[in-house]
């Protein structure tokens, strides 16, 4: 056997093998109690927002695409997941102090302003994340209510 079809053997024989091993999946099948959307009022507009374009990073239920079983892209995203929701977790939000959540609200805010939110590696394979103009202000004027609210409410 020539070297190339050695290399290129044990390459696809170690592909083959890391796809045995599957990251934990963020899955927990229902919204919680402190969940955003439980906790407030959220229109159905910021809510589909939410869903679409941040919840399969920062909450408790994501949404996996066909890529996501295949290994390496399960432990990538597994890891953006993680990240995503050590930063903030909308699963969880009701159980952020005041404090906090007006914390979280402006990062949010400056998230979208920036357009640093959603990622682009995750709007490249879902257009339907992309945050138009409208989607932007929507968000960024429900924000401010539910921040002002909150400030009154301290």
């Amino acid at each position: 056997m020539r070297p190339r079809n050695k290399i290129l053997l044990v390459f696809l024989s170690m592909f083959g093998a890391i796809q045995f091993i599957q990251p934990a999946r963020n899955k927990n099948g229902q919204a919680s109690p402190t969940d955003i959307v439980r906790v407030y009022i959220v229109p159905s507009g910021v809510q589909a927002i939410f869903q679409n374009a941040c919840y399969d990073c920062h909450s408790n239920n994501t949404r996996y695409p066909w890529y996501s079983f295949i290994q390496p892209g399960g432990w990538w995203m597994a890891s953006h997941i993680k990240k995503g929701k050590t930063d903030l977790n909308f699963s969880e939000f009701g159980s952020y102090s005041k404090r906090r959540q007006q914390s979280k609200l402006q990062s949010i805010a400056n998230s979208i302003t920036d357009a640093t939110m959603p990622l682009s590696s995750y709007t490249f394979l879902h257009k339907n994340a992309r945050l138009s103009q409208n989607e932007k202000e929507l968000l960024l004027n429900w924000i401010k209510t539910k921040k002002d609210s909150l400030s009154s409410k301290n």
